[in-house]
């Protein structure tokens, strides 16, 4: 995307993310179920990689699934004012 490479369920330290590219220090969440009841965990594990200099977009699975072109936008959108 934009030029940049992303790797899907890349382990950084201890935890895995689901979309990372290294040239951006991005990481991208996809928030699903399996996030439910989990919210201080992600907030902590989180906190870990920012302190790290991983930087995050986080996006609802149903967002993802229904309004994929507006993820796409929105991680440009990311990288255009970012990079």
């Amino acid at each position: 995307m934009r030029g940049y490479d992303f790797d899907r369920q890349r382990p950084i330290d201890n935890y895995i993310v689901d979309f990372y590219c290294k040239d951006l220090q991005l990481a991208i969440e996809i928030d699903g179920e399996s996030h439910i009841g989990n919210e201080k965990y992600d907030h902590e594990r989180q906190k870990k990689l920012e302190s790290l200099g991983v930087r995050f977009l986080r996006f609802d699975d149903e967002v993802v699934r229904y309004d994929l072109d507006g993820v796409v936008k929105a991680i440009e959108k990311w990288i255009d004012e970012n990079s």
